[in-house]
């Protein structure tokens, strides 16, 4: 019966697609002569401050800083979701995680043994979503992916959502290894001891040189697995980070509690610390690729991450986080700003290559909108999307017309998260925890770091806040945490 059903949901999709290419042809905005090709860059857990121009004090990003200064720069920019899965798949279809039914990463780790249990939610990518990729190939985009996929496996891979070229993707989370052989069934070795990291970047590099030999357009999509763990150092950069850390008076590592987790303070990862400077060392050649083909000015860059840096992890499993996300709070998995915070940079086609920085909270559903509006693509008749069209702040003006954005995690976590949702309204965050049914509030404005809960003070703003989070959720009909009836309570608790 399953095949059957995939079959179905192919056959539905082929004549979607003959649909959409009718309806382009008659209602798409006009054409530029030239269109715009797009590389979308997502680094895989890459943290808000990862990076030289968000402030390390030991990793090192010269490429990435040089391209922030020609490019916009989003401060308040947001992940979907807290982990990887949900994030990947809202980039995809331009809809919130609820709506698309991916809450958490896939398969995920819903513990029997607790207070509550997290809903079912998809382990796939359903085929019946309209990506983003099938919109610009029905366009006459050229589609690529490279890197990390984990978004289904088998029939739900990416040449199944309207990818023509996959390179690496496959419904794992993470890599084997970081060097050859990878034991990647999408991905052939290299010669012994080729990095994974180099890899997914020449692949990219021959794609963008074989397509500025052509007509089309395209949409290249390179998902580097870089800095997930297992955290491997690149032998050709480690080196350099050990004597940084000899030549470091505060060259020890720093950690505070959260809750039964414990969170990493600052950088003094030399291994992955190593990692990073190659993704940026890889980053560059991306660019003067791009630069040396004649096609950079015409190609709009992203540049962000699918969630928060590994910077907490429940202490019962023996090992700390990485990185870290100071001054924000907590890391990957949290709904605090460490988990959900990310680095964003877009640098648009016919750019004017200047620093420009947006202020305006902006969320990974977004992309979808965005990249059809820089295409002069309309959206697809009777297709929700929650995401907002960024054009506006590209171009300078500061309002999207957005009140309030939204998280949902109703799973637990092995960074210590327990099941709960947040809402953003301006410059007011509230946190609510289902397990202890209680919310917390910050003002970001003064309190970036969420130390000082607001909660107690501001009675009616959390009133006002849990309503509207209550209203969005039941707007998409989400599917709630329930008290687990088998649940043996510690004596102690």
């Amino acid at each position: 019966m399953r095949g059957n059903n995939i079959k179905s949901a192919i056959d539905f999709k082929c004549l979607s697609l003959v649909v959409l290419m009718c309806l382009f042809a008659s209602c798409h905005k006009e054409e530029p002569q030239e269109k715009t090709n797009f590389v979308f860059i997502l680094v895989d857990d890459l943290g808000w401050t990862d990076l030289g121009y968000s402030g390390s004090d030991f990793h090192e990003t010269p490429n990435i800083d040089a391209f922030a200064k020609t490019s916009v720069l989003f401060t308040d920019a947001y992940a979907s979701g807290s982990v990887c899965s949900p994030s990947r798949a809202s980039i995809l279809t331009g809809k919130h995680p609820i709506r698309h039914d991916i809450t958490d990463w896939i398969p995920g780790n819903d513990p029997k043994n607790r207070k509550l249990l997290g809903p079912q939610d998809l382990d796939e990518l359903p085929l019946s979503e309209l990506t983003l990729a099938e919109v610009l190939k029905a366009h006459g985009y050229t589609t690529f992916f490279a890197g990390k996929w984990h978004l289904g496996s088998n029939d739900y891979f990416p040449e199944n959502q309207g990818f023509q070229t996959n390179i690496g993707g496959y419904h794992r989370g993470s890599p084997n290894s970081y060097y050859a052989p990878y034991k990647n069934p999408k991905l052939d070795d290299g010669p012994e001891g080729e990095y994974l990291t180099d890899r997914l970047t020449n692949e990219s590099i021959k794609f963008i040189k074989e397509r500025a030999k052509s007509d089309n357009p395209f949409f290249l999509y390179l998902n580097y697995y870089t800095v997930h763990t297992p955290i491997q150092a690149n032998k050709k950069h480690i080196e350099k980070f050990n004597k940084k850390l000899e030549l470091l008076e505060d060259a020890e590592v720093e950690f505070r509690d959260e809750g039964i987790a414990q969170t990493t303070v600052n950088h003094r990862n030399p291994d992955y610390a190593s990692m990073v400077y190659a993704l940026d060392e890889n980053i560059g050649r991306l660019i003067l690729s791009l630069k040396d083909q004649g096609i950079y000015e015409n190609t709009t860059i992203i540049f962000t991450s699918d969630n928060g840096g590994l910077s907490t992890l429940d202490k019962r499993l023996n090992w700390t986080g990485p990185t870290s996300t100071t001054p924000l709070r907590a890391g990957k998995g949290w709904l605090y700003e460490g988990g959900i915070r990310v680095p964003l940079l877009i640098k648009p086609a016919q750019h004017n290559n200047k620093q420009s920085m947006v202020n305006t909270p902006v969320i990974g559903h977004d992309f979808y909108p965005t990249i059809l509006s820089q295409a002069n693509i309309s959206k697809p008749e009777n297709q929700t999307i929650d995401g907002h069209d960024l054009s506006k702040l590209l171009d300078d003006e500061s309002e999207l017309g957005r009140k309030e954005i939204f998280w949902y995690y109703p799973h637990y976590h092995g960074s210590g998260w327990t099941p709960g949702a947040a809402i953003r309204q301006g410059n007011w965050k509230l946190i609510e925890f289902y397990e202890s049914n209680s919310v917390e509030l910050y003002d970001l404005s003064k309190d970036i770091s969420e130390k000082h809960d607001l909660s107690s003070k501001y009675p009616e703003k959390v009133k006002v806040l849990v309503e509207k989070l209550q209203e969005l959720q039941e707007s998409m009909n989400y599917k709630e945490a329930e008290v687990n009836p088998n649940y043996a309570k510690p004596e102690l608790e």
